[in-house]
Formats: C-alpha cells, structure tokens, sequence
C-alpha cells in the first residue's frame, strides 16, 4: 500500500490585542484539500528559529505556503505601498526561513496566493504592488463584498494547470491586489487572466517540482476541477518519493 505523504502548511498569526492572547491559525480549506487530495496535512505554526524549521522539513514529504495578507515590499528593498496590509511579522518572518529551506533541499512546493508571491520573490522575481496602480486596464481582481469573486483564465495547455483545467472557459476565484511582474529564473508562466494579471506559475527546473497560484483553489467555492490542483501535487510528491527510494535500494 502506498503511504500517504505528509504535506506540510504553514499558518497564519495574530497578535495579541486587548483581551485576546496571540493566537496561530489556518484556513480550513488548505487542509481539508489536502485530506481529499489523498495527504496527510501537518500544520506548521509560525517559527523564527531556522534550526527547528530545518528539522520539522526533514519528516514532511511536500509543503503548501498558504495565502493571506500582504509581504512587505520593504523586506525586499521597495517602498510600502498605502494599499498594502502587511503580514504579521511573526508570520513573514517564518514564512521567508521555510520558503528559504524548501527552496535549498528543492522539496515540492505549492503556493497559493501569497504565498505563490513569496516563492517568486525568493527566486529572484518581483511583484507589482497595487494592481489598480500598476495596470489600470486590469479587471477587478478583489471584491471586498465577494470573498468568492471569480474571473476567467487563460491556461497554457502543457503544464499541470492545462492538465487540471484542459480546453475552454475557466473562472477561477481571485482575491488580490498584488500580483506578479517579473517571474522569477527557472519558472514560467502557465496562466493569466485574459488582462494579463499573472495567475499561476510553475518550475521549469528538472530537480524541483514547484508551481503556485495566484487565485484560491482551496476556497469555499472552489470546482471539483479547482480541487484537482491539490491531486496533482500529491501525485507530483509521491513521484518524488518513489524517486528517493529507488535512490536509496541503488
């Protein structure tokens, strides 16, 4: 029988204010997808201490850096944009340690809305920081009133998107206001809304299975195709994990 991967996920974080003590958490879509998808979801909280990291990596098998707020462009050298809403620091801090580590040891990776941000600014690309601002013929891509507003997307067909989604309209559910610009060396891009907006890229590097997202297949609603997202990846870490023992009986 072949062992269910554990996927690991990080959480998000809040501080303590008032009369509510800090509290860690995650969205139950992230390992609700995972479960469905044939995984064993291990949720990471936030951690500062690159060691316990490094080790927490050793026993999971892939990693899905989750959405949230927004990364603080000052971490990379940039300006803090007024629409910006940064993540805790608590979190943003772990967040760059793991992407850091998963990048290092090339374990699977799939990020989804910020966290797909995160993946491309570590390897080297860069984001535009206010959609409206930056590319003002850009449809709407947030809705403050829709947690679950959709746009359509145009998918490369030969990449893992193009396999999840095939040929014809697609409608994916958005909720951001930045958005890839430069795309990182050694990833493509395999799907953008039809205004260009970057929507979700994928390695092209032979030793590391890596892709991410832009708009949320985990979310409430999400399609039976949204969903598939998640199977493939699964599918992609036991490919990895069957590779590494037949390493290992060589």
């Amino acid at each position: 029988m072949t062992c269910k991967p554990l996927i690991g996920l990080n959480a998000d974080y809040r501080a303590a204010a008032r009369n509510m003590p800090a509290y860690s958490y995650i969205a139950a879509g992230y390992f609700q997808s995972v479960i469905a998808a044939g995984g064993i979801p291990v949720v990471l909280p936030p951690m500062d201490d690159p060691e316990s990291i490094h080790e927490a990596l050793e026993v999971i098998h892939g990693f899905i850096m989750i959405g949230g707020a927004d990364l603080d462009p000052r971490n990379d050298g940039f300006m803090l944009h007024p629409s910006v809403r940064p993540l805790d620091p608590v979190r943003e801090t772990s967040d760059r340690l793991l992407v850091a580590d998963i990048a290092e040891r090339r374990m699977p990776v799939l990020g989804i809305g910020t966290g797909m941000q995160l993946l491309n600014v570590h390897q080297g690309g860069n984001l535009f920081l206010h959609i409206k601002e930056d590319l003002p013929n850009a449809v709407p891509h947030h809705d403050p009133q829709d947690p679950n507003h959709r746009h359509t997307l145009n998918v490369e067909g030969d990449s893992l998107i193009g396999r999840v989604y095939g040929d014809g309209e697609i409608r994916v559910s958005s909720r951001h206001h930045m958005a890839i610009d430069e795309v990182a060396p050694g990833f493509r891009v395999t799907a953008k809304c039809p205004d260009g907006v970057i929507e979700a890229i994928e390695s092209e590097m032979m030793d590391w299975f890596a892709l991410g997202t832009q708009f949320h297949p985990e979310c409430g609603a999400a399609s039976a195709l949204d969903v598939r997202i998640f199977e493939e990846f699964i599918d992609g870490v036991r490919e990895r994990m069957n590779q590494e023992d037949l390493r290992l009986v060589a």
